[in-house]
């Protein structure tokens, strides 16, 4: 296993941070740690990457134990964290040029690797780092991760704060990195992220929720239905939520996410809907995204 998190806790004065965190990451996959903001992820992954000591439990790296051993970590790790914290006043190429110098290697001896991600920023190399685009300081700050080819790269919430066009090209860039056979295990506040990763492990208030396929997700046993309106569906709402057949309803965009109690129950609630006098109501089966499992997880957690 590339990497073995074994009942971690974490606290800060009154704040517990990770309760009883227990999970495997296989060699060569692409893992994801879905969550709000707040949630722990941050904190676990400086755990992982040995910049954190945790209160009990443990997390060993390749075989590598993250607080005894953190030495041996950090020479088979590439972290990326969440903030920019490459030197502002040194070039595109001196950034680069100093990790690598770091890790004892060249930026020739591992050009293969990051070529695809460098060529983007190339033309720019003698700019000050501090002067790039965000977009531009992410695919530097991936080029030092990865210029001493670690066995496994951690990124956290790498995306943030990046337009959409850059998210999806950093993403397909992740695979073709994973295509190299390094462990990629990434944070994100964005579920459609989600459905990129092999695996994801699903994480609120400091505790693993679920860890699941996400190409599983639409094999839960919850029907799903969605219900959408030309004049909007908030005053839908409560409506909603107060027929005994609803299990829960939350609104997602311009329409509503509800989960029934059964099959079943979508014929009394169909029938219903009829009588509101909207005919432009559009009732319909869907299959359950990353977000609407989380929001379900979170009101089994209540």
């Amino acid at each position: 296993m590339a990497l073995i998190v074994n009942h971690i806790d974490k606290s800060f004065k009154l704040t517990r941070a990770l309760n009883q965190v227990n999970f495997e990451v296989k060699d060569g996959e692409l893992f994801g740690l879905i969550g709000p903001d707040g949630a722990g992820k941050s904190t676990l992954f400086r755990i992982i990457v040995s910049l954190l000591i945790p209160d009990s439990g443990s997390c060993r790296v390749n075989g590598f134990d993250v607080v005894s051993q953190y030495r041996d970590v950090r020479k088979i790790i590439g972290y990326m964290p969440g903030r920019f914290s490459l030197y502002m006043d040194l070039s595109v190429e001196e950034n680069l040029a100093f990790y690598a110098r770091v890790f004892g290697t060249t930026v020739k001896a591992n050009y293969d690797l990051i070529r695809d991600v460098y060529q983007q920023i190339e033309p720019f190399k003698k700019r000050l780092a501090g002067r790039l685009s965000g977009g531009m300081k992410q695919k530097l700050a991936l080029s030092c991760a990865l210029i001493h080819r670690p066995d496994v790269l951690i990124l956290d919430e790498p995306t943030t704060g990046v337009d959409a066009v850059s998210r999806r090209e950093f993403w397909d860039m992740l695979k073709r990195i994973q295509g190299e056979g390094i462990t990629i295990i990434v944070s994100t506040p964005y579920m459609d992220e989600a459905e990129m990763c092999d695996r994801v492990a699903l994480i609120q208030k400091g505790t693993i929720l679920d860890i699941t396929n996400p190409s599983e997700m639409g094999e839960d046993d919850v029907p799903l239905y969605a219900l959408r309106s030309d004049r909007g569906v908030y005053a839908h709402l409560d409506k909603i939520r107060q027929m005994e057949e609803c299990r829960s309803a939350w609104l997602f965009g311009d329409e509503l996410h509800v989960t029934l109690h059964s099959a079943v129950d979508a014929t009394a609630v169909s029938s219903a809907i009829d009588g509101w006098n909207d005919p432009s109501i559009r009732w319909t089966s869907i299959t359950p995204s990353i977000e609407d499992r989380f929001m379900e997880l979170m009101k089994e957690e209540k």
